[in-house]
């Protein structure tokens, strides 16, 4: 693939062993250990029950941090000097320049965090807020959070001045980073057929897949 000096220097740290097999950790085995058996256990669970909301939600949320750091990556080729957010810190694999395997592992179970912590009934308010998505806003609430925090410690970098840790900063990280997550989660689980709710997330996925096939081609690193 062809290389680039890229212009902030979080972004050429961030891409320094990209995707290095050299830099794996054994504890990355027993953390793809866990990941397997819940799922696992959620498939085994949603085949008795019939009920595949969990799956649903975890691949949901996987898929759209998925798309996420794609886009991202997208923006730091395009213009040929950073991303909205790069992760240049240590780590077992750098999959992206703001995606990492430790992310890849939490985003992967986020989603069926989020399914347990909704009420059976779907119309249950919370503070006035319908359950769904009052939990969607505090998930996505405490995910910008431990960001601040990341970044504070420099681990998750941050080089636009309009993506930060001020008011309207925050809130922008908010919407752009996490909230829309839980929203693909609720609009889908409101889907009525599994057929469709199949192809909507296939759909999340094929969009990410088919933007890192086309950066693939073009020879595009991040």
């Amino acid at each position: 693939m062809m290389s680039l000096s890229y212009g902030s220097a979080d972004t050429q740290l961030a891409l320094d062993g990209l995707r290095d097999w050299a830099t794996l950790q054994w504890y990355v085995i027993p953390l793809l250990a866990i990941v397997f058996y819940i799922y696992a256990v959620e498939i085994k669970k949603a085949k008795q029950t019939k009920n595949w909301d969990a799956v649903i939600c975890g691949l949901t949320v996987f898929g759209m941090d998925f798309l996420n750091e794609t886009w991202n990556g997208w923006v730091c080729w395009l213009t040929q000097d950073q991303a909205f957010w790069t992760a240049p810190g240590e780590t077992a694999l750098r999959t992206m320049v703001g995606w990492n395997i430790e992310i890849m592992f939490m985003f992967a179970l986020n989603g069926l965090v989020f399914y347990y912590m909704l009420s059976e009934k779907k119309e249950t308010k919370i503070l006035g807020i319908p359950n769904r998505w009052f939990w969607a806003i505090g998930l996505a609430a405490f995910c910008v959070l431990v960001e601040c925090f990341l970044n504070l410690g420099g681990h998750l970098t941050w080089t636009y001045p309009f993506w930060n840790r001020t008011f309207a900063g925050v809130w922008l990280i908010f919407l752009i980073g996490y909230f829309h997550f839980y929203v693909a989660c609720i609009l889908i689980l409101n889907i009525k057929t599994q057929k469709n709710r199949v192809i909507a997330i296939a759909s999340i996925y094929g969009v990410a897949i088919l933007m890192n096939v086309i950066a693939s081609i073009a020879g595009w690193v991040y």
